[in-house]
């Protein structure tokens, strides 16, 4: 028998030639590993992906949540990560009910790194109705800083290869509760909800932080999740702040040493905003 392939590292360590100040220098660099990652469900594959080869287990469970091929991590009822020389295959097994509605709706996907709506097949299914979430929780700009600031040293894979994302969950009594990295943004994110749903924390409880610009999949993601609060350290785009906005999510970006701004549902800042603000 044939010995299986190893999962691949995260980051890996290559050789470069370095040119500053005039001069070539031999040398290495660490860079975040990228994989093609297939989500496979009763052996039917559903998408690939290219991710970081990290948190797995995780990203199955919360990519599943977000494509809506499950309600709850129950619904699994076995991961197996299998390496091949071609990438990893994430076999999961449905439970009974979930396995005959997974048929019913089957369609394939392939996308590049953090591809977000890649096989989507309708502009209404791109543009779907988002679920509302919940009102309440509050926060003192004090504490938006302090998640900020955490999250910085919270990033081991982006500490030594610094091209990575990462997306972490803040709560008031617990601070920083969970980071997961991955080289597409989307992905840290699913890694995240699928982290959270495993270990049974309400995204409603927290914040969710990101390292990323904020585009209309992260908040399709995090609307289903149920989080109320999102934070991002660079700006959204206009169709992100419309449908945060519908969706009751509070919107906040280029969250920065120096202040962030609050794009939609200022009220949940426990500090005046501006009147303009949506």
């Amino acid at each position: 028998m044939a010995e299986p392939t190893p999962t691949p590292e995260p980051i890996v360590r290559v050789k470069r030639l370095a040119y500053r100040d005039g001069v070539f220098a031999a040398g290495e660099r660490v860079v975040p590993a990228e994989t093609a990652i297939a989500f496979t469900y009763d052996r039917m594959t559903h998408a690939v992906m290219m991710a970081t080869p990290a948190d797995l287990e995780d990203f199955a469970v919360g990519f599943s949540l977000a494509e809506g091929l499950i309600g709850d991590p129950a619904d699994i009822g076995t991961i197996e990560t299998v390496s091949t020389d071609l990438g990893i295959e994430l076999r999961m097994d449905l439970v009974a009910a979930r396995r005959a509605a997974f048929t019913a709706r089957r369609r394939h996907m392939t996308g590049p790194s953090g591809c977000g709506l890649c096989g989507i097949e309708s502009l209404s299914e791109a543009m779907r109705a988002l679920p509302r979430v919940a009102d309440g929780l509050t926060f003192y700009p004090a504490q938006i800083a302090a998640a900020i600031e955490a999250l910085g040293a919270a990033q081991p894979l982006n500490r030594v290869a610094r091209a990575i994302h990462a997306a972490a969950f803040w709560e008031p009594r617990h601070g920083l509760a969970v980071v997961r990295e991955d080289v597409g943004r989307h992905n840290a994110l699913d890694k995240l909800a699928g982290a959270l749903a495993r270990r049974g924390i309400a995204p409603a409880s927290g914040m969710v932080l990101l390292t990323s610009r904020v585009s209309i999949e992260l908040v399709q993601k995090i609307a289903i999740m149920g989080a109320r609060v999102m934070v991002a350290v660079s700006a959204p785009t206009a169709l992100a702040i419309r449908l945060a906005d519908e969706a009751g999510i509070t919107l906040i970006g280029v969250a920065r040493d120096d202040g962030f701004e609050v794009f939609t549902r200022p009220e949940r800042l426990l500090q005046p905003v501006a009147d303009h603000v949506a």
